[in-house]
């Protein structure tokens, strides 16, 4: 199924509901390494659906993995990281969605630093993302930046990722082994 050792640098995308998160869980799971989750998301006390959804991530995951949630700063926190950690990222979306006012500028910013990171390869990296171009266009600005931002970081990162995995209805598909780059996209 995984070809031990874990690569440094894991992309795992999909769209909502497809399994991502659980693929991302198993990988750490079997790496044998300490794993810190590191999430993104806003904490959203009031959203009862939200809530569920976070309850449902923690109650599937180990007791004994670390779980720091740093909402936006996912750059601080990767470079707190001490080498031989595994850190597993869910999600890249809600980082995204947590720098939507930033303007371009301070967004490159922020990317860079997070691809400085990921290129510094002092840890295991399991990163998850959302695949949200494959809906309907978004109606506004705002979630067209999103959508943007969010497929342009992950070709970033897809190319600086030493493993790169598709998981949809369920199935994960190594995209490393079955896929070829697109010329011209980074």
């Amino acid at each position: 199924m995984v070809d031990p050792p874990l690569p440094r640098f894991t992309l795992i995308s999909g769209p909502a509901g497809s399994g991502k998160s659980r693929w991302a869980e198993h990988l750490a799971e079997t790496s044998g390494l300490d794993v810190i989750y590191i999430a993104t998301g806003p904490s959203l006390e009031d959203d009862p659906s939200w809530q569920e959804r976070l309850r449902r991530h923690r109650d599937r995951r180990p007791p004994h993995w670390q779980l720091w949630e740093v909402g936006g700063e996912l750059s601080a926190a990767l470079a707190r990281l001490l080498p031989g950690q595994l850190a597993l990222v869910d999600s890249l979306g809600t980082w995204v969605a947590a720098h939507l006012e930033a303007d371009q500028a301070a967004w490159s910013r922020c990317c860079q630093t997070l691809l400085d990171l990921v290129q510094r390869g002092e840890v295991h990296l399991l990163m998850v993302g959302e695949e949200c171009g494959w809906g309907v266009v978004p109606p506004t600005e705002v979630g067209g930046r999103f959508r943007e931002r969010l497929a342009a970081l992950q070709q970033q990162l897809a190319a600086e990722a030493d493993a790169s995995w598709l998981v949809i209805q369920g199935r994960a598909l190594n995209l490393t082994r079955l896929s070829l780059p697109v010329p011209g996209v980074s």
